[in-house]
């Protein structure tokens, strides 16, 4: 058994297989997903799992070196933004609008979909290398 946080094989499994500069998204449950990136859907019931909760599971497996949020979710969901921008530390973050974030996910390799019920708890993980 893995010693890890993350014990989804599916999502582990894409995380392993990230190379540099590949992207790894994930949204909230209303996060459209485009054909092309691969889909991890983890949402189970609203709210359930929680953006927040995924997010730490995949940050203890990924090394990432820069991430992307949507500008929206400063003032519309002010406490995910906090959250998120503390467990990313130093990692810089891009902001774009929604509408930019949402054509960035294409560029995905996977898009993991959570059961999050709150605006704009998206975010784009470029990974980066541990040496």
């Amino acid at each position: 058994m893995k010693r890890t946080p993350l014990l989804h094989a599916e999502l582990s499994e894409v995380i392993a297989r990230l190379d540099h500069g590949h992207l790894l998204a994930i949204g909230d449950a209303g996060l459209p997903i485009p054909d092309g990136p691969r889909r991890i859907d983890l949402a189970v019931s609203a709210n359930v799992p929680r953006f927040r909760e995924v997010l730490a599971a995949v940050l203890a497996e990924m090394q990432v070196e820069g991430a992307t949020i949507a500008e929206e979710i400063v003032s519309a969901n002010p406490a995910v933004h906090a959250d998120l921008l503390e467990r990313l530390g130093a990692t810089p973050v891009a902001t774009v609008s929604h509408e930019q974030f949402k054509a960035a996910t294409r560029g995905a390799r996977a898009i993991v979909r959570t059961g999050e019920f709150s605006p704009y708890a998206n975010v784009i993980l470029r990974a980066g290398v541990v040496f």
